[in-house]
This record gives C-alpha cells, structure tokens and sequence, in this order.
C-alpha cells in the first residue's frame, strides 16, 4: 500500500525519448531545498516546464502490512530540459537553491536516459553516492542490454553501475554474471574492482 500515490517524475512523459528539437534547449541540474523535490515536480508539472526527478521505490512490512513509497535517487536534485525562461519559471519556485550549469548536455542526457531505462526495468536499485573505479562492460541480456558502463563488487554481488558523471553519483543494479560481457577495453584493466 503506497503512503502517497506515485506521482509523475518525468514530464512529457517522451522528455527522455523525443528528439531534441532546439539548440536553445538544454538540461539544467536544479538543487533543490531540502526534502522539496517532490513539491518542485509537482509545481513544475502546473508550469508545463519539462523535467526528470529520478524515483526509487522502496518497500516494507510493518506490522503484517505491506508499504512501498517512492523516495527521490539522488535526494536535493531535479533535472530540468528547456530554454532560458523554462529555468526561470522552475527558479521562480522558490524550491530551488541553485541552477547547476551542465557544460556536456550530450553526456548528462545520455546518463538521465541510462538511469530512465534502469528505473523502467524494475530491477532492484540501489543509490550509490561513492563511485568507484570499475571494469567497462556491456550487457548483453535481460532488459538492460546494450548499456555500457561499469560492473563492481558488493560483498558477493556483481553490480552494473550507471553513473550520472555531473552529481558524481549513480545507481546499480543486481546482475548476474552471464548477463553481462566485459568490453575489450576492460581487457587491460586487469579484474573486477572490488
């Protein structure tokens, strides 16, 4: 049973899957005040300004009962997509404590694309706010194949993470070793990071 319906975390719901149509256009990380993502996503959906709140889902069991709400991924940032009067209207808000300026727009969107797709795939995440050196992989099966970025050790556990390179923060996801297969650059690298 939800605490709080889920509420939209990406608005139009084909922000992260329709064509840029505008070099004007860009993303913007916003830093929000605390425990505000929620209620910026939800005054940003009313102002019609595109936007990406990565959401995880977590569960529990309390007293015989079932809970599950949906927590921000990476608590105090929301990524906005527009031009200059899009930022605008988000910072007239009130909820924002800075705009962080992104310098590579192709990167930032292609890790908000990777971090859509693993939110999709209802695999179990987990927030990883230390990112450590890994080996570069590709996976090759399951609903997540065709990414590329890095596996990494957890106690017995082989983790993809997906890394979003502007927080310096990411998710992983639980993988089996067959799903992924190491890219020939790992090669060198030497073993798996522990």
């Amino acid at each position: 049973m939800p605490l709080l319906p889920h509420e939209p975390y990406l608005f139009p719901d084909n922000l992260l899957t329709a064509p840029i149509d505008s070099a004007e256009r860009q993303w913007w990380a916003l830093h929000t005040r605390p425990r505000a993502e929620k209620l910026l996503a939800r005054r940003l959906v009313r102002r019609e300004v595109g936007f990406f709140l990565p959401v995880l889902r977590k569960s529990w069991r309390n007293r015989g009962r079932a809970f599950q709400s949906f927590v921000p991924l990476f608590p105090g940032y929301l990524f906005i997509h527009g031009d200059a009067e899009t930022r605008i209207r988000a910072l007239e808000t009130n909820l924002v404590v800075h705009a962080l300026h992104v310098s590579d727009q192709a990167q930032l969107s292609n890790d908000l694309i990777d971090v859509h797709r693993a939110i999709q795939s209802d695999l179990s995440l987990t927030p990883e706010e230390r990112l450590l050196p890994g080996t570069p992989v590709e996976i090759v099966h399951g609903p997540l194949a065709g990414m590329v970025d890095k596996v990494i050790r957890r106690g017995s556990s082989t983790r993809f993470l997906i890394e979003v390179k502007l927080l310096k923060q990411g998710v992983s996801v639980d993988l089996e070793q067959w799903m992924i297969l190491r890219s020939p650059a790992s090669a060198l690298h030497g073993a798996i990071a522990s």
